[in-house]
């Protein structure tokens, strides 16, 4: 507030002794009244050893001179009274003057010059100049230095032993760097035994207090951010109740890093285990602008900076965690590569990589996937990138091994290449998901705007194709309680659900600009939400309404920023919108936008995933054709 505060006495100051000064300034009224004083009783004393009975005379000449040196703003308060007074001194001095002439003709005793007191802020400037040298310069003459010319022949033989032996220096000093750690016998009080134990290496001293200073850090972010704490937790939108069916998104805490200024979100994902850590991927859809990208891992608990950051030469295009190895974080990058994150090690570089040798995509990867472990109980994960491969990657000994489940091929197109060859186009894949219960079934979205339905047993085949988008699919994915119902956006501006059994969409819904991503919430099975490139998340709930969003709201804080990916919090009622300008805004849904059905007198509401498919099938059962129910 750039203002001092008064503090208040506290209980705990106890004060032992006070004393008050008692100085005066010699300059001040007060202090030139005591100096005359001081002069004129001097003064007196010298007077009455020299003669005794003249004291009237020195008292009055004192009160006169006290009187004279009174400042002249005393005088004018005191008025008229004070010219009496002085008069009638005056009247006693000269009767004690005719006394005195007329006892003893003595001359009046000298008076001491008043002492002038020095200014006590005057000071003296003093300055001296110092010799200076002249300059002078030195230069001395050498000889040339000898040099000679010599020659020899080397073969390769020579050059090879040479680096050998280079080679066996560089691996001796690195041996005698891997010092063993000191084993130290420590005796057991109790027993008497020696006990040996190996002493720890050298610990740095910072990662004793990194837990300390982490904690202490996160309880300084609750106390600066505690409103948004407080409203996280507690705050309900009240005015939901008068806005009928409506409902809005509150902005909670935004999570921005300065590195990541220039970059773009491209991936979120939530922890399956920590229910407030979430990853974010950055880098940049722009072909153009392609360059470094970052992966960062935040925590609710302390927005200002991020628990984990990891730099990459490319940009990150996706991730996912892994659902039982919560630390495990699969990435797929601009460059084709996919890897590895392991958080439990403290490194800034991935475990695993893939690498040209070892398969790894010639295009961006769009979508990566963990899978069940197979039987081996290896752990894996699928790619899908735009060069049409499907790759599944296997973590066997430490390396990743790739195996191509499926090349997208585009239908009938083959283009015409040199001398009338005939070459296969393949489909570029944009997103893909997998079924929540039929292992083997997925469904891939491509640039083309179709979505096919495959199966990772057959590599060739398609179990299905819907013509679902006029322009690239930008997500895709089921529903998390009904079987059959997926969800799709594209840029062509739609969002579509779909039954799969089914060629056509079930529900299309018009957002008037390209869609950049969509999401299921955990929580119903009706309820989803999609983020527009203007900026705006659109949250709708089918059971309330199937026509418009219950809510449309701009998120993002400036102009021209568009809104990249969105995704739900599994457990409390946020969402958390990534934009262009690297920025990550978390929202709390209002009461309207979770409505559960309401509770009747006398009859329990029956919850969990039963209720939701039934919920979702009603909905759908209206929209099928009649002839098509089962």
């Amino acid at each position: 507030e750039q203002a001092y505060k008064l503090v208040d006495n506290m209980d705990q100051t106890a004060i032992h002794f006070t004393l008050n000064g008692y100085l005066v300034h010699k300059d001040s009224d007060e202090g030139r009244r005591q100096s005359i004083r001081s002069s004129t009783e001097a003064e007196k004393a010298s007077v009455e050893e020299e003669e005794p009975p003249v004291e009237a005379s020195a008292e009055a000449t004192e009160e006169t001179e006290t009187k004279d040196e009174e400042p002249t703003e005393d005088a004018e308060a005191a008025g008229k009274g004070e010219e009496a007074q002085t008069a009638e001194a005056a009247e006693e001095a000269e009767a004690a003057k005719a006394a005195e002439a007329g006892e003893a003709e003595e001359p009046p005793p000298p008076k001491v010059p008043e002492k002038k007191l020095a200014n006590q802020f005057n000071f003296i400037q003093r300055g001296s100049a110092t010799y200076h040298y002249p300059l002078r310069e030195k230069g001395y003459q050498t000889d040339p230095a000898p040099f000679e010319t010599f020659s020899e022949n080397v073969n390769q033989w020579y050059i090879y032993d040479a680096y050998m032996e280079e080679l066996e220096r560089i691996e001796k000093a690195k041996e005698k760097e891997k010092a063993k750690p000191v084993s130290v016998k420590k005796e057991d009080k109790k027993t008497g035994r020696k006990l040996s134990y190996v002493e720890p290496p050298h610990v740095d001293s910072l990662s004793k207090v990194a837990k300390a200073a982490k904690i202490a850090e996160r309880m300084v972010n609750l106390n600066t951010f505690d409103d948004i704490a407080q409203d996280f937790k507690y705050f309900e939108d009240a005015s939901d109740e008068f806005r009928g069916q409506e409902g809005t998104l509150l902005p909670l805490w935004k999570f921005q890093y300065e590195k990541t200024k220039k970059l773009a979100v491209t991936a979120i994902s939530w922890n399956p285990k920590y229910k407030d850590l979430f990853a974010v991927g950055y880098g940049s859809y722009d072909f153009m602008k392609q360059g470094h990208g970052m992966l960062l891992l935040y925590t609710l608990k302390n927005p200002s900076f991020p628990e984990y950051s990891f730099s990459s030469e490319s940009g990150v295009m996706c991730l996912d965690f892994h659902s039982d190895h919560p630390y495990l974080l699969a990435v797929g990058f601009y460059d084709g590569n996919v890897a590895i994150y392991n958080l439990k090690k403290a490194s800034s570089q991935p475990s695993y990589k893939s690498t040209a040798k070892s398969g790894k995509h010639t295009e961006p990867v769009w979508q990566v996937k963990w899978q069940k472990d197979d039987m081996d109980s290896n752990s894996n994960f699928f790619s899908v990138s735009s060069d049409g491969r499907i790759v599944s990657w296997t973590l066997v000994k430490n390396e990743l091994v790739h195996m191509d489940v499926i090349k997208l091929s585009a239908d009938g197109t083959t283009m015409q290449g040199p001398e009338g060859l005939q070459l296969q186009t393949f489909g570029s894949g944009t997103s893909f998901d997998f079924h929540k219960k039929i292992d083997y079934l997925f469904l891939v979205g491509t640039e083309e705007g179709k979505i096919y339905k495959c199966s990772k047993s057959y590599s060739s085949q398609f179990l299905d194709v819907f013509d679902a988008h006029h322009m690239a699919v930008d997500s895709i994915s089921w529903n998390p309680f009904h079987l059959k119902v997926f969800i799709s956006c594209s840029s062509d501006w739609t969002v579509k659900i779909w039954d799969h059994t089914i060629k056509t969409p079930m529900f299309v819904y018009d957002l008037g600009t390209a869609v950049g991503d969509v999401a299921w919430s955990p929580y119903s099975s009706t309820v989803f939400a999609a983020v527009t490139i203007d900026g705006q998340a659109h949250v709708f709930d089918l059971n309330v309404n199937k026509l418009e969003p219950l809510c449309t709201q701009l998120v993002v804080t400036r102009k021209k920023n568009k809104t990249t990916h969105i995704q739900f919090n599994p457990v409390y009622p946020i969402i958390i919108v990534g934009d262009e300008r690297g920025l990550i805004v978390c929202l709390k849904l209002s009461p309207n936008l979770r409505k559960m059905p309401k509770e009747k007198k006398g009859q329990e509401v029956k919850k969990g995933p039963e209720v939701e498919i039934a919920k979702l099938e009603k909905l759908l059962s209206l929209v099928r054709e009649p002839g098509n129910k089962e």
